[in-house]
């Protein structure tokens, strides 16, 4: 067995933080099961492949990356990517629904005015 590395224990704490902060808010009913599950697991799969990187192997092959890093970095930037493009989307429907209620309201008040 390889010998596990600073950067490892730090990886594994920080996904045992991450499950725990998961489980705070399944708990305040802020995630529903299904949330909460798909937030558990995904943390165990980072803790997983944070502690054993070599599962990734196959992949790293298959497409054949350098390293398991450039992996992880190219992985990164695409999920960068996705969620900032969702985040200005979502942003982007609650803008047009509060200016669709201001411009209610003006009318409104317009109308008891005049």
């Amino acid at each position: 067995m390889a010998e596990i590395l600073g950067v490892q224990i730090i990886g594994a704490l920080f996904g045992a933080f991450m499950m725990y902060y998961t489980f705070l808010h399944y708990k305040r009913r802020e995630f529903k099961k299904t949330e909460y599950a798909f937030w558990f697991a995904l943390w165990a799969l980072f803790i997983i492949v944070t502690i054993v990187p070599n599962v990734l192997d196959p992949i790293v092959k298959t497409f054949s990356f350098a390293r398991t890093l450039d992996l992880f970095i190219i992985t990164g930037f695409l999920f960068l990517a996705g969620i900032s493009f969702y985040m200005y989307t979502a942003t982007r429907k609650t803008q047009n629904k509060l200016e669709q209620v201001v411009r209610k309201i003006a009318f409104k008040e317009a109308k008891k005015k005049g």
